[in-house]
C-alpha cells in the first residue's frame, strides 16, 4: 500500500488512509481521495506450498466538492495507478481497475461531498 500510496501523491493527490481525519475544525480540501487496503492474501507459488505469492485489493475513494471534482480526481487516480508499481524486492502487476460504483453525493456532510469509489486488484511476488 506504500507504493499505491506514494503513486497517488505523486500525481498531486491529497491522500488518506483508512479515513479522513476526525479532528475538531478539519475541513475537506475542495477534491481528494481516500485509500482503503485490504489485509490481502498470501498465495501458493508451487505445489510446495512456498506461500511468497501476494494479491490484494483496494478501494480508492474519489472525493471532490462537485461531482466533476470527484471524476477529476478519479481520472488522476487511473492515471496514477496504470502503471506498474516500484516495490522492492518484489516484482508487481500493474493494478487492475475493477471500476465501482456511480458517482454518488454525501449529504451528511457540510457543505455536502461528491464521491465515488473505485476498487483496484493487484499482485506481487519475489523478484
Amino acid at each position: 500500500m506504500d507504493a499505491v500510496q506514494a503513486a497517488l501523491e505523486a500525481a498531486s493527490l491529497v491522500v488518506y488512509l483508512g479515513g479522513t481525519p476526525t479532528s475538531a475544525g478539519w475541513s475537506p480540501p475542495d477534491k481528494f481521495c481516500v485509500l482503503y487496503p485490504d489485509p490481502g492474501e498470501a498465495v501458493r507459488e508451487s505445489l510446495a506450498d512456498a506461500r511468497t505469492d501476494f494479491t490484494t485489493t483496494f478501494q480508492v475513494t474519489c472525493v471532490g466538492a462537485s461531482m466533476e471534482r470527484a471524476l477529476w480526481v478519479a481520472d488522476k487516480v487511473r492515471q496514477a495507478l496504470s502503471v506498474q508499481l516500484a516495490v522492492q524486492g518484489r516484482a508487481s502487476w500493474r493494478p487492475e481497475d475493477l471500476g465501482g460504483p456511480p458517482v454518488q453525493r454525501d449529504d451528511d456532510v457540510n457543505p455536502p461531498l461528491w464521491f465515488v469509489p473505485v476498487q483496484y486488484r493487484i499482485m506481487s511476488i519475489p523478484a
